[in-house]
């Protein structure tokens, strides 16, 4: 058991360093971008494939890391004035709903990555398939993250993310 969580934590480390590096090089890239168009009327042309490309997996990975973490919408203001035992079912009910979600993700982005791998984006040459492998790499976090959350395993790495706190 503690080598399948150090496991679990690995790659959850290493999901959540992808997050963050596709953030810095979307920050790179895009600033480079404004600054060689500004300065000397060139952009290069792979940057804005590239941006759409970085954008995309950090929108999802975010979805993931935000389930992780427990900072999806709720109902808090409806559900402060349930019992406990309605809360408890409602979690599970909830943490249910995301695992469907994840294997929807799993199943479509697959699909779609599958459909797309023949076909290459115009400047990088890169499979267009780049953009849609993002999808079941996130599903397959999410279902993760909550089959984690309906045994009460807490998935929370990063305290005080929510907001009023």
């Amino acid at each position: 058991m503690r080598y399948l969580k150090k496991i679990g934590l690995l790659i959850d480390s290493i999901f959540e360093n992808a997050a963050l590096l596709a953030l810095l090089s979307l920050v790179v890239i895009v600033t480079m971008q404004v600054f060689t168009r500004k300065l000397f009327n060139f952009v290069f042309f792979w940057s804005e494939e590239v941006t759409l490309l970085l954008l995309g997996w950090l929108a999802f990975m975010g979805i993931a890391l935000g389930f992780r973490e427990n900072i999806h919408m709720g109902i808090d203001s409806f559900t402060s004035h349930l019992p406990t035992a309605v809360n408890k079912v409602l979690d599970k009910v909830i943490s249910l709903s995301i695992f469907a979600f994840g294997l929807y993700l799993v199943i479509q982005g697959w699909d779609f990555t599958v459909l797309m791998a023949e076909s290459t984006l115009p400047a990088t040459k890169l499979p267009s398939s780049a953009g849609y492998l993002v999808m079941p790499v996130t599903g397959i976090m999410i279902c993760g993250y909550s089959l984690l959350q309906l045994c009460n395993i807490s998935t929370t790495r990063h305290q005080d993310l929510e907001e009023g706190k």
